[in-house]
């Protein structure tokens, strides 16, 4: 099992991203190291790398587009109304604003799903506020994880309702009935696990003030440091994000046609399930009702390709290194390896198959992706050992999510980089998926494994 491409090819993912090697050049490496070990030549690897960069281009190309959107709403200096009005009310209010920012969030999967679009929209300008209060940015992004990750794993809405089905699904595909109204029960303790993390995150890792500079940011550092590279700060500033000082309370039309913009990016996401044509929609409004002048678009669509454009492009190598993986049969072989370990131990089964799920999740960045690589054969594998449905529902369910924290190419990760680091002063890799690994994954692991036993 220890010699398995996948285990092989994501040890080596994880030792080349904490020596800060950028993350996409890290893929690479790992991809041929997994073909290689399959017995693949490297032409071979490389063509069924390149093969699925499909298979994340729609996530890619509305990363492009929020970027384009979040450096119109900047240069409308909307976002300095925002620090104006919110400074005051959170001044000496480190752990409530978290708490709240998690929260906040947690909207994003269910009640308003869309996701990641909200983070480098709300999270830039922000950075200011969190400047003065000496808040470590490691806990905000542990804060944002666990409100991207947590909600779709307890709450059938949105994508919640997506994650779900999907486990509903497999588990019926491979002979084990459940309803969907069970799947937050079986999803309850690893959740809690999951807060107990946050928590700890919160009011005991990171509690104490950490300094940054008070720069102005630069669109470019977010790809830059979501590339695992950390960047210089400062950089010419393309709009409004700067200063909260200002004392001018006027509402132009400007910032009339920017917030009519991101209400209609939120309803077309909600009526399309789609963040390019909900983002698309957005940029279109600010330029129909002249927000922003048609002949700034070469402008705006380069600060947008700089603010998001190798984070876009990380996810496009991700897809490209998951299909290597797949394609191979590694995973399905590490995952057959594994349950020859187990005998009739329960316990000893939900350690393999939450280990399993890690490692393959991990790698893949994925959670909604891996659950129907991983039902295959922990269903009949639960069924067997003798879990029941709920518990089974546990084991699937967690060990899908267990890596979706903590990946160098997973949304949950690359989104809260995306708006922390606009000023180049937070790493990828130290500081949003160590921590985010560490209090939720961590947790995660032993709360699939205790729910597997007392469900």
């Amino acid at each position: 099992m220890l010699l398995n491409p996948v285990v092989v090819s994501v040890v080596v993912l994880a030792a080349l991203s904490l020596a800060r090697v950028n993350v996409i050049v890290a893929l690479l490496i790992a991809a041929l190291v997994a073909g290689l070990m399959s017995g693949l030549s490297i032409e071979d690897t490389m063509s069924t790398l390149v093969g699925g960069l499909g298979g994340q281009g729609e996530t890619a190309l509305s990363y492009i587009l929020l970027g384009i959107l979040s450096v119109m709403v900047a240069r409308s200096g909307i976002t300095e109304k925002l620090i104006r009005w919110i400074l005051p009310r959170i001044q000496g209010k480190r752990a409530m604003t978290l708490f709240g920012i998690a929260g906040l969030a947690c909207f994003s999967q269910n009640l308003v799903p869309v996701h990641i679009a909200f983070i480098p929209i709300l999270i830039p300008p922000l950075l200011t506020v969190f400047n003065r209060m000496k808040m470590d940015r490691r806990a905000v992004a542990t804060a944002l994880t666990f409100g991207l990750k947590a909600p779709y794993m307890l709450i059938p809405l949105g994508f919640g309702l997506i994650f779900q089905n999907i486990i509903v699904g497999e588990m019926t595909t491979y002979g084990m009935q459940i309803e969907l109204a069970q799947i937050p029960l079986a999803m309850a303790i690893p959740v809690a696990t999951m807060v107990v993390g946050l928590v700890i995150a919160i009011l005991v890792t990171y509690r104490r003030p950490r300094e940054y500079r008070d720069t102005a940011p630069n669109l470019g550092m977010a790809a830059v440091g979501a590339a695992g590279t950390s960047g210089a700060s400062g950089g010419s500033r393309t709009g409004g994000t700067g200063s909260a000082t200002g004392t001018d309370t006027r509402w132009t039309r400007q910032h009339i046609v920017v917030l009519i913009a991101l209400a209609v990016t939120l309803v077309l996401q909600l009526v399309f399930g789609s963040l390019v044509i909900a983002a698309l929609g957005g940029v279109l409004i600010i330029f129909i009702f002249r927000g922003e002048r048609w002949r700034a678009s070469d402008e705006l669509a380069h600060g947008g390709v700089t603010m998001m454009g190798t984070i876009a492009f990380i996810m496009l190598v991700a897809s490209g290194y998951a299909s290597v993986l797949t394609e191979t049969g590694a995973v399905e072989s590490l995952v057959v390896t594994a349950t020859g370990w187990i005998g009739d131990s329960q316990l000893l089964a939900a350690v393999v198959m939450m280990t399993v799920g890690l490692l393959v999740t991990i790698g893949i960045g994925s959670s909604f992706g891996t659950i129907p690589i991983l039902a295959a054969i922990f269903v009949p594998l639960c069924a067997a050992v003798g879990f029941s449905p709920l518990a089974t529902a546990a084991l699937v369910g967690a060990a899908g999510a267990i890596g979706d924290a903590g990946s160098p190419a997973s949304d949950s990760t690359l989104g809260p980089t995306s708006g922390l680091n606009v000023d180049g002063q937070h790493h990828h890799i130290w500081d949003t998926c160590v921590p985010t690994f560490v209090h939720f994954n961590i947790p995660l692991f032993f709360g699939g494994i205790i729910a597997a036993m007392v469900l």
